[in-house]
């Protein structure tokens, strides 16, 4: 039994990554579950409660091939989500039903195991693009991150962001808790959120807080190669923050009815090694990854040896295309190259 214990106060992540140094965390839930027959537009956190032993399948591939982090089934979990399928009543129940299963398969492993409450996006937009209003928003986070922590969850993992105002929204409502905080954006927008968050403004608004986070950094995007840029600029804003990466696979692609996504396992090596140069220290995959993916990523970790620099080139050469705005990339040479991290090619 080697589960890592949350409670408030602690930081079992700093524990860990002061054990191991770097850390690999878990890969696609959804796309996991929907190998297992979930069903698009099915709700995957009323799996908790219905088909619990197929989500700890998913979370025990995951912690088998390698994962020390596995986030639990509950990104869609905010009332504001479950009110899509009908089940805004139901917010303390799947979440704790999620934390249950993902406890339970850390509680099996032989390694240290840390347990992320997963919090996505509410889905709604702030004033005054919209109708939601800070206090409301953090109303929603607080019922949900309220249960994940009762529930047993080690950390609360804020991800898939794109505007600060959600993220300032989401962090006030995780301080209630406690427990250590980690948030990701998805820079999947010309090398910004949606809402035009470039990476070195999520580093900027940590050190404006007066809360010190366990990790920031980026997931999702369009593919691994954007989500190391992203690492690089975040470690070059702020080098004393642990980054955290964890690309998808690429952009899907429908075939037979089915989601195909280009980045395999064998290509994992690759953006693991230059995710880790470019000084991220958790490192994972999304959308389109399964335990394959993570195993390799686990195994270029282990045997990783630090680089003094980053190569933006060699990004692209490896990864693809770095997708940014115009032609900005190529204004300066010489931002392409740093030790420790990398100049943004954009602000």
């Amino acid at each position: 039994m080697s589960r890592v214990r949350g409670r408030a106060g602690s930081n079992p992540l700093a524990g860990l990554l002061e054990k191991r140094g770097r850390l690999v965390a878990d890969g696609g839930m959804g796309t996991s579950l929907f190998e297992l027959g979930l069903t698009p537009g099915g709700s995957p956190e009323q799996w908790n409660v219905d088909y619990p032993e197929l989500v700890a399948k998913v979370h025990r591939g995951f912690v088998d091939a390698g994962a020390d982090i596995i986030l639990t089934n509950t990104f869609g979990g905010t009332r504001a989500r479950l009110e899509l399928d009908g089940k805004g009543d139901r917010v303390e129940e799947l979440n704790t039903a999620g934390v249950t299963v993902a406890t339970e398969v850390a509680s099996e492993s032989a390694r240290e195991v840390i347990v992320a409450g997963s919090v996505g996006p509410t889905g709604l937009l702030f004033e005054p693009l919209g109708e939601l209003t800070h206090s409301a928003a953090v109303e929603l986070f607080t019922e949900q991150m309220s249960a994940l922590a009762s529930a047993g969850s080690d950390i609360i993992w804020i991800e898939t962001l794109s505007s600060t105002e959600e993220l300032a929204a989401a962090v006030e409502a995780a301080e209630t808790t406690g427990l250590p905080i980690v948030t990701t954006m998805s820079f999947d927008t010309h090398g910004k959120t949606m809402m035009g968050v470039p990476p070195v403004r999520l580093a900027d608004w940590w050190q404006h807080t007066s809360i010190v986070p366990a990790a920031v950094g980026a997931n999702c995007g369009v593919g691994p190669a954007d989500v190391v840029v992203a690492a690089a600029e975040i470690r070059q804003a702020d080098p004393g923050v642990v980054v955290v990466a964890k690309a998808n696979c690429g952009i899907p692609q429908v075939i037979d009815g089915t989601f195909w996504y280009p980045t395999s396992a064998d290509d994992m090596s690759a953006y693991a090694e230059l995710a880790l140069d470019a000084g991220a220290r958790i490192i994972g995959s999304c959308c389109g990854s399964v335990p394959e993916h993570i195993a390799q990523i686990r195994r270029v970790v282990d045997s990783y040896e630090p680089s003094a620099q980053v190569d933006f080139d060699d990004v692209e050469r490896r990864l693809g295309p770095i997708p940014r705005a115009g032609s900005s990339r190529k204004r300066d040479r010489r931002n392409r190259r740093a030790t420790g991290g990398n100049q943004a090619d954009e602000r």
